[in-house]
């Protein structure tokens, strides 16, 4: 089978594709002929060796996939060869086959289709993790997003609205706030051209924001928790902005407010029952209409590098999804 291999730490573009051998599914895991297969931000990372997991090399990156079970191991009943199914795989998924412990296999409804179910579970889950359950976004209150018109920007516009909240969208072009405002958002700020703590003290006074939805990092995150509400939740999701931002803690003392991590792998490992619980309810908004996820566009296996570039250079709106055939 063809696969994307990262042979030595590097950019995209020292990627490679080879053949290499149909894995084997052991003891609870189901062997995925993957159909397509989504860009997410940790596999720049990962990569070039920045992330916290790092497989042995050679390996392929790919976070999740989506495609039809070839094959079970041992232990694994409730799923069947012939299933479409999703999968969080960790990395591997830029192959034509991927081995897959079974209970991180979700199956796909009939009304969606491979594209988009390849680009669901990463971002959807992390948001839903994030507001439900680590920010406990109560219907009425505001939400702020940065990063709004990313892969989990744009999942968490979609979750705020379905649990009934007011979102408040960030983005760096009118392009991408539009984009937001199709995908829920009711007011929206270009934090590139206004300054972010006087918009937000226009759109919602001294009240401030209940949760701010932070996957960006950098000069932002501070701006936002100045403007938070009393007893407001930051999530801290990720840092695509690159940078890392070093808080001063009188700020959450003042405004009452918490910093919140949002470790979605961890929630995965370690509460695989509360993680199932929170795809079935996205699985069902989804087929309710609720949740309508954005493929920006495709790329063949071979563009690979392409692909990842678009994520890289924040070039996209929704999600990047990579075809097997």
């Amino acid at each position: 089978m063809k696969a994307v291999l990262c042979r030595a730490y590097g950019p995209p573009a020292s990627l490679v594709i080879d053949d290499v051998p149909s894995p084997l599914p052991g003891l609870g895991e189901v062997r995925v002929a993957v159909r397509a297969a989504s860009v997410n931000f940790p596999d720049l990372l990962i990569i070039e060796n920045k992330y916290q997991v790092k497989p042995p090399l050679p390996f392929s990156p790919g976070c999740e996939a989506a495609g039809v079970i070839a094959a079970v191991g041992d232990g694994v009943a409730h799923i069947a060869p012939g299933d479409r199914v999703m999968a969080i795989t960790g990395y591997g998924a830029f192959a034509g086959e991927i081995c897959v412990p079974a209970d991180r296999v979700f199956q796909v409804p009939d009304s969606m289709d491979d594209e988009t179910a390849a680009s669901f579970l990463f971002t959807y889950a992390t948001a839903h993790h994030a507001l439900r359950d680590r920010g406990e976004l109560q219907r009425g209150e505001t939400l702020l997003v940065l990063g709004a018109a990313g892969g989990v920007g744009t999942a968490a516009l979609e979750v705020g609205n379905a649990v009934g909240a007011r979102v408040i969208a960030c983005a760096s072009t009118d392009e991408k706030l539009a984009f937001c405002r199709a995908h829920g958002a009711s007011e929206t700020i270009n934090y590139a051209t206004s300054n972010l703590r006087d918009e937000l003290r226009r759109l919602v006074g001294e009240n401030g924001v209940d949760v701010v939805c932070d996957p960006v990092g950098g000069a932002y995150t501070e701006a936002a928790l100045r403007s938070m509400a009393w007893r407001g939740r930051l999530l801290v999701v990720g840092f695509t902005a690159g940078e890392i931002p070093k808080i001063p803690l009188n700020l959450p003392l003042l405004k009452g407010c918490s910093i919140i991590g949002v470790s979605w792998g961890g929630h995965m490992r370690r509460e695989p029952e509360p993680f199932a619980r929170g795809v079935d309810e996205l699985v069902r908004w989804y087929c309710e209409g609720r949740l309508r996820p954005h493929v920006d566009r495709t790329f063949a296996l071979e563009r690979v590098a392409d692909a990842m570039n678009q994520v890289a250079n924040r070039a996209v709106m929704g999600k990047v999804v990579i075809k097997m055939q």
